[in-house]
């Protein structure tokens, strides 16, 4: 008996062996099925001559949405955290869709630029960015399409960040405040994406989510907000603007930090011709020079461009038409993205040959560089401009009360004609 007894243990023993090692190899084969079909979709020829803006995985990738969920693993968190993750795009010849189409993200490696030279040559922060910059939408956690409903004079678009409430509640209460506004309407949105790796990112969310019930003017992604991701930003809310807003006559678009006179915003559209034109002013930049300085945040390697910078418009603001920014996306799909967002921008406007338009009002590197001087507090300075950065949003919230004052009178500029 004892025999039998150890004959039917052994037996059992083995059954349970082999049943393990099967499940084994089902779950092996599975995966490298998996894997196939992942680097099926994720390998991509990337052209070696990539400075160019245009490059041949752009003409090749646009696989859509694949997988579901949020991008899970240390190396996507990273990729996401430096700009990249998510969709690679819809085609130029796609049409326009009747909502946010991007419900899912997933984004594989571009295998092949590892085996590039000039690729083992940047520092690792940029090795991740090249990896995954052919990302670029992302499914919405918040969304208000209601935003555009009707017709929408003015649209006001401020990035900002999930910790930098209070800068979104100062712009709330001055110039950022839904209203008719000389005959205008005018709207407001703020653009997020979520908290960085390593913050309490759960509860940080909670309380953007309240946020958005008490107001309903936040949008988010979601991708990682970084510095990096502010070309992101720029893409996605594109996107957004050209399905949802079809009504809209002109954006101001700028950073949460700036004075903006809304009234002179609406005075200068006023004066600008009736249908459809290709307005794009602010404090424009011209024949720069990528920054090779290691330790500042502007930085770019020689390998990633090489070229002096199209012209474009300072980050603390810009006034663009619909027309121009429904082109503007179309060709953005058609470039790759740039790890500076207001560059990216002008070589969008470069591309479909448009000329950014200097406007003196616009003062988004702020007034003088010199603190102490009299130009920086005084509110007549401030009446007559348009964009002025940086402020505090304590500072912003005395300013507006200051030049909004009825008491306030400030001098009027005469033109006298001296051959009287």
């Amino acid at each position: 008996m004892e025999y039998l007894f150890r004959k039917r243990k052994l037996v059992k023993t083995l059954l349970s062996l082999s049943l393990i090692f099967a499940m084994v190899a089902v779950i092996q084969r599975l995966k490298l099925g998996a894997g196939g079909v992942e680097e099926a979709l994720g390998r991509h020829r990337l052209d070696s001559v990539w400075l160019e803006a245009e490059s041949n995985f752009y003409k090749s990738s646009n696989t859509g949405n694949l997988s579901s969920g949020r991008l899970q693993g240390e190396g996507l968190a990273l990729g996401l955290a430096l700009g990249l993750g998510g969709d690679s795009g819809l085609s130029l010849n796609s049409s326009t869709p009747s909502s946010w189409d991007i419900h899912t993200t997933n984004c594989s490696e571009n295998w092949d630029v590892k085996q590039m030279d000039w690729f083992r040559g940047l520092d690792p922060r940029f090795q991740q960015y090249v990896l995954y910059r052919h990302c670029r939408y992302f499914p919405m956690l918040l969304n208000h399409p209601e935003k555009c409903s009707g017709h929408v004079d003015l649209l006001i678009v401020v990035k900002s960040v999930i910790e930098q409430h209070d800068r979104r509640d100062a712009v709330r209460r001055t110039w950022g405040r839904e209203q008719l506004l000389l005959g205008k309407t005018v709207r407001t949105l703020f653009l997020l994406g979520t908290p960085a790796i390593g913050k309490d990112h759960k509860n940080l969310q909670k309380l953007l989510e309240y946020e958005d019930r008490l107001f309903g003017d936040l949008l988010q992604w979601d991708f990682i907000d970084t510095f990096f991701n502010l070309t992101l930003k720029e893409v996605n809310f594109l996107k957004w603007f050209d399905i949802y807003c079809p009504r809209t006559q002109f954006i101001f678009k700028g950073d949460d930090d700036v004075f903006v006179n809304t009234e002179n915003v609406l005075e200068f559209l006023s004066s600008q011709r009736p249908g459809p034109s290709n307005l794009f002013a602010g404090d424009i930049i011209s024949r720069a020079l990528p920054i090779r300085n290691h330790q500042s945040k502007y930085f770019i390697p020689k390998q990633l461009y090489d070229k002096p910078y199209p012209s474009y418009a300072g980050g603390g603001g810009f006034i663009m038409s619909s027309h121009l920014a429904k082109r503007l996306f179309a060709v953005s799909e058609s470039l790759q993205l740039y790890p500076i967002d207001d560059v990216y921008l002008g070589m969008c406007l470069q591309k479909i040959g448009v000329d950014p338009q200097l406007h003196l009002a616009f003062r988004t590197f702020g007034i003088v560089k010199r603190k102490v001087s009299p130009m920086n507090a005084d509110p007549c300075f401030y009446k007559n401009l348009l964009v002025i950065h940086k402020l505090s949003p304590a500072g912003l919230l005395q300013m507006w009360d200051t030049v909004h004052n009825s008491t306030l009178v400030c001098a009027k500029r005469v033109v006298v004609d001296t051959n009287m």
